[in-house]
């Protein structure tokens, strides 16, 4: 009723033109209200008719009425405002869609604020009062409002569920003990709930717990990576300026040797040139003696001639011609040599430095690089799928299981030519190219090698031979014992021979490590060194039979 009322007042206190409650409500004449600015917008637009009218009654004003803010009708619209303001919480009370609805509200439901376990029944906050007040009903157990309540009841006999059957895990009521579930293991519900709360609470904590060590791990990656970011920085700074003094002390270098070019050049010039006004002068004079000598010659006395003769002084030895030696257009040259000869030195520690460089580069640890394998399982998160490239597969040498398996022929099998087939040994690579971390296994009878080697590793000759190459490691495995080989070295290696070979390859780490591989893993060989190129892994033989396998590991 009270919003009956309500929505009465709201129709009695609208502005006639924008059908909204009156805003600074004014009155006309007539005694029709309107909002201030609704009735001044009106007008303005009859200005041009010269007369003025009441939108609702059409009554007529030959001149503009002033209008006032009507205080009586504004103080009511005001409460009405309020008193919408109060009902209005009302309409959130009925259930909406997404709601529980109070199971006992008759015609619109309001939401349920609870249920009750016992009465299978869901409750607004007046329905709810008894199990408040009644002493039998306050036993009752309340929940949140919940829309699953039926699944609370036994389908077959229309009983609650208060019971649990351990057998089935499965919750019954008590008249299922006696038929279907008779003679299982029952628990009451409560007591099956109070210890599944126990291995939930101890679930939460060991997840709380994971949570805990999760989040103090990301700490410590963001610590590692502020680290990483100083440290990188840092090396930036410092390498910049170790190779900005570089650059200046060969730039000092380089003036210092412009500046005794200069300077020998200068002095070497200064002493030609000396030597030149001598010689020039000296042409001076004796160009001055062959004129005279000429002058006497075209004396045509006898007596005048003899007269003068002896007066002329003898010619003097050169003391300047015979030390000048004219040599080839070469007099700085061997400063070029020693120059190209320090540039040629330079770049070779420039680059044997810059791999060393390089590689500290590439090896720098930080707190991201998992702990190594310990176990088989560890190791078979590294694993990889295998299989020998046909391209590069000796012509005796027959592969099978989808490239998986090589075995050793006794006649030659058909393969086309290709640059990458080994033709000395009977060997074969793989198609994958192996770098980070890799794990894989080899099951093999007879006698043969295993081994990693680079992709560029020849394919003729004694340099193809897997044993006794610089760009490969290989273990031979025969019927009672290992051989490791590497560029002309070769290891006895002790441990129990099996028909399954482990092999791990961690190539940024150059950890290269071979296991027997049986019940358990036992570690035979372990190499530490410097990978330069991604490894391909590979097999040799020896006789007709042998073969080796890689396994597909789950």
């Amino acid at each position: 009723m009270a919003q009956t009322g309500v929505q009465t007042d709201r129709e009695r206190f609208s502005c006639s033109i924008c059908l909204d409650l009156l805003k600074d409500p004014v009155t006309t004449a007539c005694g029709h209200s309107y909002c201030m600015n609704c009735i001044k917008d009106f007008w303005d637009g009859e200005d041009q008719k010269g007369t003025y009218s009441c939108p609702q009654c059409r009554e007529t004003f030959r001149e503009r009425p002033i209008l006032k803010k009507n205080t009586l009708i504004a103080e009511l619209v005001e409460d009405l405002k309020k008193s919408r303001a109060k009902a209005a919480p009302a309409d959130h009370c009925y259930a909406g869609p997404g709601d529980v609805a109070c199971d006992v509200c008759t015609g619109r439901k309001m939401k349920a604020t609870k249920s009750c376990l016992v009465c299978l029944v869901s409750y607004c906050e007046n329905h709810l009062q008894p199990h408040y007040d009644v002493p039998v009903l306050k036993k009752h157990k309340l929940v949140d409002p919940s829309e699953n309540l039926q699944q609370s009841i036994c389908s077959r006999h229309d009983e609650v569920m208060k019971i649990f059957c351990r057998t089935d895990q499965q919750c019954i009521c008590y008249l299922c003990t006696m038929d279907e579930h008779k003679g299982h293991e029952t628990v009451p519900a409560a007591a099956e709930r109070d210890e599944k709360q126990k291995k939930l609470q101890e679930s939460r904590q060991q997840i709380q717990q994971r949570i805990q060590d999760r989040e103090e791990d990301v700490k410590l990656l963001q610590q590692e990576v502020e680290a990483i970011n100083v440290s990188a920085d840092n090396t930036v700074e410092d390498s910049e300026r170790i190779f900005t003094e570089l650059i200046r002390l060969l730039q000092t270098r380089s003036s210092e040797v412009k500046q005794q070019i200069r300077s020998q050049q200068e002095t070497e010039v200064s002493r030609v040139k000396d030597v030149q006004e001598k010689l020039e002068q000296e042409i001076t004079e004796l160009k001055t003696k062959d004129a005279e000598l000429e002058q006497l010659s075209h004396t045509e006395d006898h007596n005048q001639f003899l007269l003068n003769y002896p007066s002329l002084p003898e010619l003097s030895e050169s003391t300047h011609s015979s030390s000048i030696n004219v040599r080839p257009v070469r007099h700085f040259e061997d400063v070029t040599a020693a120059v190209s000869e320090l540039r040629d030195k330079l770049q070779d520690v420039l680059r044997d430095s810059w791999t060393n460089v390089s590689l500290t580069v590439i090896e720098v640890d930080v707190l991201l690089s998992e702990p190594k394998p310990k176990t088989r399982t560890d190791f078979f998160k590294y694993s990889r799928k295998i299989t020998l490239d046909p391209n590069t597969a000796s012509s005796d040498l027959l592969l099978s299981e989808g490239n998986r398996k090589a075995t050793k022929m006794n006649k030659k099998q058909f393969y086309f030519d290709h640059p990458d087939r080994f033709t000395a040994y009977f060997q074969v690579l793989s198609k994958e190219s192996l770098t980070g971390r890799c794990y894989w296994e080899v099951e093999w009878e007879g006698e043969i090698e295993v081994a990693v080697s680079y992709k560029s590793i020849s394919r003729s000759g004694d340099e193809s031979d897997f044993r006794y190459c610089d760009k490969s490691w290989s273990l031979y495995c025969g019927t009672y014992s290992y051989t490791f080989f590497h560029n002309d070295d070769q290891i006895c290696v002790s441990g129990p021979v099996s028909s399954r070979l482990g092999v791990y390859l961690d190539h940024t780490a150059g950890i290269l490590s071979f296991y027997s591989v049986s019940e358990t893993m036992t570690l035979l060989h372990r190499v530490q060194t410097t990978f330069t190129e991604p490894l391909h892994t590979g097999v040799g033989f020896y006789d007709d039979g042998n073969s080796a396998e890689f396994i597909k590991l789950t």
